[in-house]
């Protein structure tokens, strides 16, 4: 394409959040649904000029800002699918504001296309210095968005969150300033072939990790979370747990296992545990939730449990189950948090005790309710189905250990979330109030309709996600590959190197055969 479509995909959130500032509260409403359904339109362009099977980097912009820093965009299979859930999000989370937010609707507004630009601008950096600046500015509005139009208890979840997130991220920053001091660079794509010493490799990997971790978030650094969804507004739930989760996914991709491999492998063992225990523990913890927002903040956990286990399952299933874990999760987790949102508007409560029988009097609501729990146990035919699986067949490849513990969590999962929805749509309508409350509305309709469709397209045909990222997910698993720790079901432990190189290069052998 000859336009910079990736800067413009940044100036039109930009500049309408400036704009809003300056509006009153229904025009800042308009602007921000066309600004943010103006970039859906670009993001779409983006997909359908994608060139599957192209150049690795694509739609690249590169502009010097001084030496050693460069407005530098552009993006691979991967950041293209982080990008459209994204967009996609974005005019859904307006809407899902409209009548909800009343006070301060311009300075709302603004954070939120303030929060697209800066997501966006994470994915397309290619500048590791641009990228941390995105990167970290993102905390920003959503500390604003939690703090000034959260719940009760507001200041502190935006104070946790901030502080949390934060402070690993220092750390994140101070190694890459080794990193450009020792490759002599600081773009990206050169850095993802440099090959850093092997000894350097492990406190690089520990400070990226300090922030990455917390972003995801993994146990035990996943505190914030549910006070921050508690407290969020709805749509700033929505956000947080479709995309901003999806940052520290991301920078493992993207920084931690092409840059730093054999560092990688050495702690992969740390990585399963921490991802064994937040699946059952954060499973459980929500089976016994009576806050509807808890819940499901606690079950973001357990399926961010099996986006790591998959990652550093170091081949080519699980970092695909990885990937579409965390495109149906920001699916699916968004639009659960839309459909408390819808309740929550009504009744003023997310207890789930003050509920119940909600499929006599809102039966549309209800046919919703349920496509997104199936979806979140995993139902074959759903989004999650196919990122699940692939993760943990690409798991079981490395350790049949740790595919049973997280295969235990889709288990509890679909218990709490039944638990969850049985509470809330059967049984017995006990309060008069909540029995009288209406059916979907057009706007909330069409808030959730499009979420079902991608749903249910992620499901049935998964191949139109995973095609654009399957070159650079193979790039990454041969950059992987020389560092590929020994599993107890793929390879013989304590058995000689040459052994399990030979058994390594006969599987890509054969995989390639077939």
């Amino acid at each position: 394409m000859e336009f910079p479509i990736l800067s413009l995909m940044l100036a039109v959130p930009l500049a309408a959040a400036i704009a809003c500032l300056f509006l009153g509260a229904q025009s800042a409403r308009m602007l921000a649904l066309g600004a943010t359904l103006f970039d859906l339109a670009l993001g779409i362009l983006l997909w359908a000029n994608y060139d599957i099977g192209g150049a690795q980097w694509q739609f690249t912009e590169r502009a010097e800002i001084f030496a050693g820093f460069s407005y530098a965009l552009g993006i691979d299979g991967i950041a293209l699918m982080l990008i459209m859930l994204s967009v996609f999000l974005m005019p859904i989370c307006i809407l899902a504001s409209w009548d909800a937010i009343t006070k301060r609707v311009g300075e709302y507004m603004a954070a939120f296309l303030l929060m697209e630009v800066l997501m966006i601008g994470v994915f397309a950096a290619q500048d590791m210095f641009l990228f941390y600046i995105f990167f970290e500015a993102g905390l920003i509005p959503m500390y604003l968005i939690i703090g000034v139009w959260g719940g009760d208890n507001r200041i502190y979840a935006s104070y946790k969150f901030f502080l949390y997130t934060l402070l690993g991220s220092v750390l994140m920053l101070i190694a890459m300033m080794w990193m450009v001091n020792e490759a002599g660079t600081t773009d990206i794509p050169t850095l993802l072939n440099y090959d850093f010493p092997a000894g350097a490799q492990t406190w690089l990997w520990l400070a990226f990790f300090a922030s990455f971790a917390v972003k995801m978030p993994m146990w035990p650094v996943h505190t914030w979370l549910p006070d921050a969804h508690v407290q969020a507004p709805t749509a700033g739930s929505v956000i947080l747990a479709g995309v901003l989760l999806k940052l520290g996914g991301y920078g493992f991709i993207r920084f931690s296992l092409p840059m730093f491999p054999e560092a990688s492998a050495q702690f992969a063992w740390l990585v399963f545990g921490l991802s064994m225990v937040a699946v059952v523990y954060t499973s459980l913890i929500a089976l016994v939730q009576h806050d509807m927002k808890k819940l499901i903040a606690y079950s973001s956990v357990a399926h961010m449990a099996i986006v790591t286990a998959g990652l550093f399952a170091f081949n080519v299933q699980g970092i695909e189950g990885a990937m579409m874990v965390m495109l149906g999760h920001g699916l699916v987790s968004g639009a659960l948090f839309l459909c408390v949102g819808v309740i929550y508007d009504r009744l003023h409560t997310r207890e789930i005790d003050r509920y119940g029988g909600l499929s006599i009097n809102m039966p549309k609501y209800a046919l919703f309710f349920l496509l997104f729990t199936m979806a979140s146990v995993g139902l074959p035919g759903t989004s999650n189905f196919v990122g699940e699986f692939l993760a943990l067949a690409g798991l079981y490849k490395v350790s049949t250990l740790v595919t049973l513990v997280c295969t235990t969590g889709i288990i509890l999962g679909a218990a709490y979330m039944l638990y969850l929805y049985r509470r809330v749509a059967f049984g017995e309508q006990k309060n008069a109030d909540a029995a009288a409350m209406l059916d979907l509305n057009a706007r909330e309709w069409i808030m959730l309709a499009p979420i079902a469709a991608a749903v249910l397209w992620m499901g049935v045909y998964p191949e139109s996600f995973l095609a654009p990222m399957r070159q650079d997910i193979a790039a990454l698993e041969t950059r992987m590959a020389r560092a590929a720790p020994e599993g107890d079901s793929q390879l013989k432990i304590g058995a000689p190197k040459e052994h399990n190189a030979n058994f390594v290069a006969a599987a890509h052998e054969a995989e390639g055969a077939h």
